[in-house]
């Protein structure tokens, strides 16, 4: 559809988007989240970068010409918990495309402290592939899950987009690292990304008996779901003794039954995590551009084809973001 392009208010910059990204949180946009109006008709997308085009009023510290990329999480920054640096516990957090109109359209009006400086080294795709996942991952395993170096940590599930980043994140931090999925070439893959140990889940051997087994029958200490209703109860019968079952998605479904005894016995404990704080987007937005941590793309489409790389979405081989671009796809 053609729109006007939006204009920035104060405190807004209007960035020209070279790429968007989608993440599975456009599947779930389409198909519509209880309790979240959706405004029609309606642009997909959180995860860009592009080129400063316009300044509101107000903002001294980007210039016109900028390469950026955007932090997709919107925060009003007045509220208890963003003065205690805690942005997103917000009472007003949006994500974009999610609450408000999407990235993946030629213009797109964001917070000025919402960008940051795209590494010269990367490509449009690598920028738009890497804030919602990377930031997902380092909150909910530093902060949320307190992955502490040599604690073993499981990836549930190989593929999409969250898990490679997660991977990445946990072996980072000092995590020794197991993935367990269905699909042997997606293990085989997150292997490579810094997993120790990679497991494929059979109707026989279910993702926690693998981990019961692969840790000796000890457990895990830390475990990131993003699955959910399908994942959740056996994840938390594979936690060690003191363990944290961290969710941060519901992929699958969103309600769960859970053995409470396996809970309190081990003294575990279930976590929910969402987004990042300023400070944590800061510090992982460092570890990428020290080349510590790599976005990884699935695959590159260009504007016109953007319903066929919505779709690739629900591909089940695939492994990484899916991304949009315009212009040079050397840049």
């Amino acid at each position: 559809m053609d729109v006007p392009p939006p204009e920035p208010g104060p405190g807004e910059v209007r960035v020209r988007v070279r790429a968007a990204a989608f993440n599975r949180l456009d599947r779930f946009v389409v198909e519509g989240i209880p309790g979240i109006p959706i405004e029609l008709p309606h642009v997909l997308g959180s995860d860009a970068s592009g080129v400063v085009d316009r300044l509101g009023e107000g903002v001294t510290d980007i210039v016109p010409g900028a390469e950026v990329l955007v932090n997709p999480g919107l925060w009003d920054g007045t509220c208890e918990y963003c003065r205690k640096g805690q942005e997103s516990l917000c009472r007003d957090f949006r994500i974009l495309g999610e609450h408000t109109q999407g990235s993946a359209t030629e213009y797109i009006v964001v917070p000025a402290r919402n960008l940051h400086a795209k590494p010269p080294v990367w490509s449009w795709g690598q920028a738009a592939a890497a804030p919602l996942v990377f930031q997902t991952a380092w909150r909910a395993l530093r902060s949320v899950g307190e992955l502490r170096p040599g604690e073993t940590v499981a990836v549930i599930g190989a593929g999409g987009a969250l898990a490679p980043a997660a991977i990445q994140v946990a072996h980072r931090l000092g995590g020794r690292v197991v993935v367990v999925g269905r699909n042997p070439a997606k293990v085989e893959k997150a292997i490579r990304l810094g997993a120790e140990a990679g497991l494929v889940v059979t109707t026989e051997k279910p993702h926690d008996r693998l981990l019961w087994e692969w840790s000796d029958k000890r457990g895990i200490d830390v475990i990131f779901d993003s699955a959910g209703a399908e994942t959740v109860s056996r994840s938390l019968r594979a936690l060690a003794r003191g363990g944290r079952l961290v969710v941060v998605g519901a992929t699958q479904g969103p309600k769960v039954e859970i053995d409470l005894r396996t809970l309190f016995w081990r003294q575990g404990s279930l976590r929910g995590s969402t987004m990042a704080s300023r400070a944590e987007f800061d510090a992982v937005y460092a570890e990428l551009v020290r080349g510590h941590l790599l976005p990884i793309i699935d695959s590159e489409w260009e504007w016109d084809r953007g319903v066929e790389a919505f779709h690739r979405l629900g591909a089940p081989d695939v492994f990484g973001k899916v991304v949009l671009r315009t212009g040079d796809p050397g840049r």
